[in-house]
């Protein structure tokens, strides 16, 4: 037995063992660097516990010097459990817990974290850094800044990546000549201080550690070649920010052009990039990045035929042997042995192992090759120089995997590495992962295991289960591939292919085909197709619950040449068992049979709460009632691990009555009108998560309503009975009402009622509530609630009945309670709690003649759920459109817009048609726009999944050409291809039992012409979403819809995964088609998978939002630094959430005058956008458009225009000219050009911008008065005052009429217009004088001033919806003072109205912050 302390110090090295392998595995170079123990070096070196920039990127050595040595996490952090008793009436879950968090997290008021012991604990992470030495052979020594958290692991990362010693991999560190392990921490090193020295001592090779070398070499030579982002592999991206920056901003901003070197700037935009260009090319979009030209160092490197050595030369120390032929040509063979690598005198047919003479032996192979070659030498040098001196952000692989759907022709270059990995089908990386084949299962379920009650141990935690979902979605991805390109053999290989199920690396694939009429009654292999997402949703949703003790199963959805792969981790056991003796909790044939399990009832009601899921009874085939907390679908299995797993989830959520028709059933009126129910292609239409959602934060606010309304009625009976009685009793329960107020507060905007008199009846609510109607989406919510008196105390009431048993309370006030409840369909008479039965509706189940009542309110509340969709979400979804709160700029986000309220994209026919009838049409066509092409790209995509399986593998390029031209191409006669005739003839004679998915041979799709294709496409509008298209070809429809061919291709090749060769289409050729074969570069997997969330760091975003938006900029800018600390630990250095972070960090610095921060975090988001989103998406545009704003006022005015053109250049590539958004971007243009005096290209700009301002804010909107105001100054500028005068009249009278005449914004304008009249009269004069008196005439001296820097600055803020007001010490103590003595009345329950005695503050003009002008 061993003593406890060596048993501590095991379950110690286990537990680093585990914590570095959650960072360290898999990656690419600086990299896919093989380390010691080594699983590659992960998406991030990353610091532990706390981070900063500086320990998670490569360079680390160069950020580390500037990290503060003492740095503090004061973290205030939710108990887990600890949720008060609010949430019992408040159905919890979702916004509710949010507001609930939040309220904490802001310990109340004005505290700073958090006092109240009570609810929070407080974590102080202390992490001193010091400095140590490092001596490297041949190398002068160097200072490092290290951490104690740190593993000695991680020093072994920053010397494979430092310029000096990039080249050493098989290497240890020893302190005063004792080799440090790897695996151990530095602060439990002994004798390990500030200012020790480590010496990097060279070890003996091993045939890993000798690949492990050449592989790394092979990393160093590639590390600017941007193949593999182009390729879609090891997690690289695209970025192209430094060729508009010439490098790093920060560093070159001290010698770019100041303001004073206007005349040095080359204004002028390529032509394209002009407002009213109808020209799209699609080459810049990649623009050719002068580093990525390719520095040769050598010809070859691979590995040689003489692999792998014999016996008597093993004895030798020989592990394997190289071939090489250097940019000199010269062919040399070259063997690793223990020692290092030398020439040996082999060739390539005659096998001589001996040393050559000189053998040049060295312990590295970048040693040996400068030794033999000069070039080489000079090369290797010039390349590592670049390398570390670009950001680390372009080189650092991102968390998934981003696909280019452009890339030019990249040559295919000799490589031993890429070759090596494809022959040897390495699963993920397991040669170099101690114990072989990772379990995918094991690895899943052990990181939920880890603890997780405090913030390192949550951070360890969240940081496990994100690298391993990660790494999970990769194999994942990669494995589905194989399985669609034949290379898996399936495991049942006699039956036929779309029932064919495999299993590799511990992954079990299955193909999305209805097998064994499994989902017959559903809608067969349309059913099929759709189940896997919706079992995927149900994943993500338990997941995010995270009950301790039920697990779920690793899924990703691949959509791959056409075909659909669900991808599953393995429960232990399952394989050697029949389904019927595992399943212990559910059904396996949709309810014929179904068995529940006490455990299993016990750990899914603890989700029952936040997913909004009943309990409730069915019948098994004995017709006896057996309890469910699930659909019955879900399955309950234990692994051979003891564990508790749950399985098809595809029934999470519960089924959308508008497109599930059921005999006998009534919808709502409201959704009959608009044509429902409509038949589906598959009966698994659910309603979202977030619909549930704001149904239930409706539902809560009406419940609120009704109560108030009752209890102001009783009052009011009250007192005409007895005028001098006392009023309702009201329980004090102060901290517990503040939460529901927040809750309530929380409400989406759209979640009104009609409004009531207090005096009225109450039955005109209750029926709207029936209806599960919304008469008035577009009216504000904020009035509808301060309509209503005794709000406050029905809220009081309503928490104290769910606070104690209502003994308390008085009868009457019970009843109200219970009316209200009834009202809104609660299943809880004493507090409201909506949930819903998913089993509802289901074919085949059945339930008992008891629950009969239950059921008939259950099926009320799906009808008023879908209902709710239709007249409440939609509209609202419109509303915040037209208010420009919600901008989709193409498919993606618009999909996004969608799914934030709720609604399926199913309904994206519905909405249009919405938009249609709206009377502000025209203000929302860039919407309708982006809608019809979604609609038609989808129609197509479900066209081409179908078109591609029945294509053969050696047609495929030839069938997609052939596809892109039936959709796109003006050729009327599209005709396709074929593979040349001997190869069909000779296919044809094999025997092929061993068929893989797409191993059709049929050349149908070879048929396809475009009428027939339009065709289809308007008939998949009709009947998937009740749409009518008026078009017969590609032609029309842009004419028709007003919609861009290049637009089109980006979202189609998107959506199907399609790469194209980068280059100028012509599409509208009438004589030859757009597309040939050599066009289509390769097809890319579309995949789905769980995204994981790094829950502290969130909170601490959302603290440090609400504390900026009540004007505590430097406290929110804190809690925003710690956010970004936290997203690094969990997430390493690459997501979108960062880039989120990083924006409004960027902002922020800005705001508080700190511009060149502002620069420097604004870059990174740039950077981080590019790469985790992709280089033209929309959100990738709006971060351009700030780096210009922050640029411009860092005075780089050059790089400010580049930025703005870029912007402008992918914005009329994404969504075309015609879209509010380009309104700002070309304001922003003009303004720069209009400070570098290019005022005719500078009108341009901004009269574009006037125009779509006008026709989508309207013309008397505050914008187009600015928009006005801008163009005056223009023309001012050039003199031109009669022009001018015309604007700023127009501007003036704008402001007249909106804000009045003793408005600041009116009197300015006033001011203006005097000016200008003036400037008009002296001109006018002048001119006269001039034409009178001719060449004598004494000329007065005009005022022609060129605008200062500042001013347009100003303007800039502005316009960017930044506002910079000075303001005293004193002005701000006023402030705090009135923002506290707000929010304590706010929790006090009054409402807003009754606080603005002194007339209202407005927030937005007191202090800096983020405003929009309209």
């Amino acid at each position: 037995m061993p003593c406890a302390s060596e048993a501590q110090g095991i379950v110690r090295r286990l537990h680093s063992f585990w914590k570095w392998r959650c960072v360290y595995t898999h990656t690419h170079t600086e990299g896919r660097i093989c380390v010691d123990g080594s699983i590659f070096l992960s998406h991030f070196p990353v610091q532990f516990l706390v981070s900063d920039l500086g320990s998670l990127v490569p360079n680390v050595e160069k950020a580390k010097s500037t990290r503060q040595t003492n740095h503090k996490l004061l973290c205030s952090v939710q108990e887990s459990d600890g949720h008060s008793a609010s949430t019992a009436v408040m159905n919890g879950g979702g916004a509710h817990y949010h507001s609930e968090e939040e309220s904490k997290q802001d310990g109340g008021g004005d505290t700073d974290g958090g006092e109240d012991s009570n609810e929070q604990e407080v974590i102080v992470i202390q992490d001193t850094g010091f400095t140590v030495k490092i001596q490297a052979p041949g190398t002068e020594p160097f200072d490092l800044q290290v951490s104690p958290q740190e593993m000695v692991q991680e020093i072994h990362q920053v010397l494979m990546d430092r310029e000096d010693t990039c080249h050493r991999t098989c290497f240890s560190l020893q302190l005063d000549g004792n080799v440090l392990d790897n695996f151990a921490e530095l602060k439990s090193i002994e004798g390990l201080q500030e200012g020790s020295l480590l010496k990097v001592v060279e070890e003996p090779y091993t045939v890993r550690e000798a690949r492990i070398h050449v592989r790394h070499i092979r990393d160093l030579l590639k590390s600017l070649d941007p193949s593999d982002a182009y390729n879609g592999v090891d997690c690289n991206s695209l970025s192209f920010l430094s060729v508009f920056t010439d490098g790093d901003l920060g560093d070159s901003g001290k010698r770019k052009k100041k303001g004073s070197d206007l005349e040095q700037i080359d204004c002028t935009p390529p032509e394209h990039i002009l407002p009213g260009s109808k020209e799209r090319p699609l080459v810049p979009l990649q623009p050719q990045n002068k580093d990525w030209k390719p520095m040769q160092c050598l010809k070859v490197l691979t590995m040689s035929g003489w692999n792998p050595p014999p016996g008597n030369r093993k004895m030798h120390g020989d592990l394997m042997y190289l071939y090489m032929v250097t940019v000199e040509e010269r062919h040399i063979s070259i063997t690793a042995s223990t020692r290092g690598f030398y020439l040996n005198q082999s060739t390539t047919y005659t096998f001589n192992p001996k040393p050559a003479n000189p053998s040049f032996l060295s312990h590295s192979l970048v040693e040996l090759l400068s030794q033999i070659s000069p070039a080489f030498k000079k090369n290797f040098t010039v390349l590592q120089k670049t390398r570390v001196q670009r950001h680390p952000f372009e080189r650092i692989a991102t968390p998934f995997q981003v696909y280019s759907w452009t890339a030019p022709q990249v040559d295919h270059t000799m490589d031993c590495v890429r070759a090596e990995d494809a022959y040897t089908s390495r699963l993920g990386y397991e040669e170099h992962i101690p114990g072989q084949t990772r379990d995918w299962n094991e690895e899943l379920q052990t990181t939920r295991e880890l603890a997780r009650k405090n913030l390192p141990e949550r951070l360890l935690r969240e940081r496990a289960i994100f690298k391993v979902h990660s790494d999970f979605a990769a194999a994942a991805t990669r494995g589905s591939m194989a399985v669609i390109d034949g290379n898996v053999m399936a495991i049942n290989p006699g039956e036929e292919t779309r029932m064919q199920m495999f299993i590799w690396n511990n992954i079990f694939f299955s193909l999305g085909f209805d097998v064994r009429d499994h989902y017959r009654e559903l809608g067969g292999d349309a059913a099929a197709h759709a189940a896997p997402t919706n079992d995927l949703n149900g994943v993500r949703a338990y997941g995010a619950v995270d009950v301790e003790g039920l697990y779920t199963l690793g899924t990703v959805v691949v959509d791959y040449r056409g075909y659909r792969v669900t991808a599953q981790s393995i429960i232990p056991g399952i394989l050697e068992r029949e389904q019927e003796q595992s399943v212990i909790y559910g059904s396996i044939d949709f309810g014929k049979t179904v068995v529940s399990h006490g455990k299993y009832l016990e750990l899914l009601e603890r989700t029952s709460r936040p997913l909004k899921v009943q309990r409730h009874d069915v019948l098994n085939e004995k017709d006896e009632p057996v309890e469910l907390c699930s659909s019955v679908e879900c399955k309950g299995i234990i692994g051979n691990d003891g564990r508790h797993y749950i399985l098809d989830l595809l029934r999470t959520f519960p089924p959308d009555l508008n497109f599930l028709p059921v005999e006998g059933e009534e919808l709502s009126p409201e959704s009959v009108r608009q044509g429902f129910p409509r038949q589906h292609r598959h009966r698994l239409a659910c309603l979202r998560q977030e619909l549930i959602e704001a149904f239930v934060e409706h539902r809560y606010l009406l419940f609120m309503k009704m109560a108030a309304l009752q209890l102001m009625q009783q009052k009011a009976n009250k007192e005409s009975k007895m005028s001098d009685a006392e009023p309702t009793t009201e329980t004090d329960s102060p901290s517990a009402a503040t939460t529901i107020t927040n809750a309530s507060q929380a409400t989406p905007t759209e979640d009104v009622v009609p409004t009531v008199t207090t005096n009225g009846p109450l039955v005109p609510v209750a029926t709207a509530i029936q209806n599960g109607l919304c008469e008035s989406p577009l009216e504000g919510k904020a009035e509808a609630e301060d309509s209503i008196p005794g709000l406050a105390q029905a809220k009081e009431l309503a928490e104290s009945l769910a606070a104690e048993d209502g003994s308390g309370i008085d009868p009457k006030s019970r009843e109200v309670v219970l009316n209200a409840c009834k009202a809104v369909g609660s299943i809880s008479n004493t507090s409201f709690d909506i949930r819903f039965n998913p089993d509802i509706f289901s074919p085949g189940v059945r339930f008992p003649e008891d629950s009969v009542d239950d059921i008939q309110k259950q099926k009320q509340l799906l009808k008023d759920a879908a209902a709710f969709l239709v007249s409440c979400q939609i509209p609202s979804l419109v509303k915040d459109c037209l208010d420009h709160s919600a901008l989709p700029m193409d498919g993606a986000t618009l999909t996004e817009a969608l799914h934030q309220r709720g609604i399926n994209v199913r309904y994206l026919g519905n909405v249009l048609e919405f938009v249609d009838k709206t009377p502000a049409r025209a203000q929302l066509e860039h919407f309708y726009r982006i809608g019809i092409s979604e609609l038609i790209t989808r129609c197509a995509k479900h066209i081409f999944k179908t078109y591609l399986q029945g294509v053969e593998l050696s047609a495929l390029s030839a069938a997609v050409s052939h596809f892109l031209n039936c959709f796109l191409s003006s050729f009327p006669d599209a005709v396709a291809h074929l593979p040349a005739d001997e190869l069909v003839s000779r296919r044809k004679n094999r025997k092929r039992r061993n068929r893989v998915p797409g191993g059709g041979d049929n050349t149908a799709w070879a048929s396809l012409t475009p009428s027939e294709l339009w065709k289809n496409i308007v008939s998949e509008a009709q009947s998937y979403y009740n749409f009518t298209l008026h078009c017969e070809n590609a032609d029309q429809v842009v004419e028709k819809y007003g919609l861009q061919k290049i637009t089109l291709l980006r979202e189609i090749s998107i959506k199907a995964g399609i790469q194209i060769l980068i280059k100028e289409y012509n599409f509208d050729s009438r004589h030859k088609p757009a597309f040939t074969e050599e066009d289509i570069l390769n097809i890319f997997p579309v995949v789905k998978h769980v995204n994981p969330k790094a829950s502290d760091a969130f909170h601490f975003f959302q603290s440090g939002q609400a504390k900026v938006q009540q004007g505590y900029l430097k406290e929110g800018c804190e809690l925003i630094n710690e956010a970004l600390n936290l997203f690094n630990n969990v997430y390493g250095a690459m997501h979108v959430e960062i880039c989120a972070c990083l924006r409004l960090l960027a902002r922020l610095n800005y705001i508080m005058g700190d511009h060149h921060e502002a620069l420097s975090n604004q870059q990174k988001a740039v950077l981080m956008s590019e790469r985790v989103l992709g280089i033209e998406h929309p959100n990738t545009i709006q971060e351009y458009m700030h780096l210009a704003l922050y640029c411009f006022a860092n005075g780089q005015l050059s790089t400010a225009l580049k930025l703005l053109y870029r912007a402008r250049y992918l914005m009329l590539m994404v969504c075309g000219e015609d879209h509010p958004e380009m309104a700002l971007l070309d304001s922003n243009i003009g303004l720069v050009l209009h400070g570098v005096m290019e005022y005719d290209l500078s009108l341009r700009f901004l009269e574009n911008a006037l125009a779509i301002n006008s026709k989508y804010h309207g013309p008397r909107s505050l914008k187009v008065a600015l928009s006005h105001h801008l163009v005056a100054r223009v023309y001012e500028s050039k003199a031109e005052f009669r022009s001018a005068l015309q604007h700023e009249k127009e501007g003036y009278t704008i402001y007249k009429n909106q804000v009045g005449e003793a408005h600041e914004k009116t009197k300015e304008s006033s001011e203006y217009l005097k000016y200008l009249t003036q400037q008009a009269v002296a001109l006018q004069r002048t001119m006269n004088e001039i034409y009178k008196n001719g060449s004598n005439a004494s000329i007065m001296p005009l005022k022609f001033t060129a605008p200062s820097m500042a001013s347009v600055l100003e303007q800039l803020n502005i316009i960017n919806g930044i506002i910079f007001i000075p303001l005293s010490q004193k002005d701000l103590e006023n402030l705090k003072a009135e923002v506290q003595r707000r929010q304590q009345l706010q929790e006090s329950g009054k409402s807003v109205e009754e606080l603005t005695v002194d007339g209202p503050l407005e927030l937005e003009d007191k202090i800096p912050m983020d405003v929009n002008v309209d």
